[in-house]
């Protein structure tokens, strides 16, 4: 189920249709009050969440959405016409897992939706669990550990640390980080990967010193020098 909080009437009924043709079970909301109604009874397995909207704006409904342990893990793809650096970074800072500007191609949204679902509702790993210095993950479970205390992840940001704690001291560049974490490639916008890496290493308190930039190559997870 992906839920759809958008006040254009046209723009929701054309994702609305859109996914629904290709199979994928939505329902669409105009503001926060009904979306966090709704949730509140039953959790969608995707948002798409527009930025611009009356009562709460995007970011305010993200930062809820963040914020309560039952829905901090949600994928959400903030949906808007701001197109600038700076409305990006505050999205993905804010914790959105992708971000698609106005106007977008159908196709290209319905592709990230399914991408992100997919990698959401994947349950089984050949290496269900993985570790480094005082970090462990369990992907199954979707469980992040830190001196042995629970740390909660956004999808991408969860997705980005296990890619890193497969490869231990083996740098990657942002673009391959991209193209392994969000699944396709659109190299002219690896600040994403920055912000999720940055937002990653706060989270992670005293893990966060693991998560390392080489400087003009990109990051890798390794023993603080």
């Amino acid at each position: 189920m992906v839920y759809i909080v958008e006040d254009d009437r046209a723009i929701r009924e054309l994702i609305i249709y859109s996914l629904k043709n290709s199979g994928i079970e939505c329902q669409g909301f105009i503001d926060g009050n009904d979306f966090f109604a709704v949730m509140g009874v039953n959790k969608p397995d995707l948002v798409i969440l527009d930025i611009m909207l009356p009562c709460d704006d995007g970011l305010s409904i993200l930062k809820k959405i963040r914020g309560a342990k039952t829905t901090a893990d949600l994928p959400v793809i903030m949906l808007t016409a701001k197109g600038t650096e700076y409305d990006k970074v505050m999205g993905l800072d804010s914790g959105a897992d992708d971000y698609i500007t106005k106007p977008f191609g159908i196709m290209e949204l319905i592709s990230r939706v399914k991408r992100l679902i997919k990698r959401t509702q994947k349950s089984s790993d050949k290496h269900n669990f993985i570790s480094f210095e005082n970090i462990s993950v369990d992907i199954p479970k979707h469980l992040v550990l830190v001196n042995g205390q629970e740390v909660v992840l956004t999808i991408k940001e969860f997705d980005t640390l296990v890619f890193l704690l497969r490869s231990v001291n083996i740098v990657h560049s942002r673009e391959n980080i991209l193209t392994e974490v969000w699944g396709y490639d659109y190299a002219m916008e690896t600040r994403t990967v920055d912000a999720h890496i940055m937002s990653l290493r706060k989270k992670l308190g005293d893990g966060g010193k693991h998560v390392q930039t080489v400087r003009g190559v990109g990051y890798k997870i390794g023993s603080p020098e």
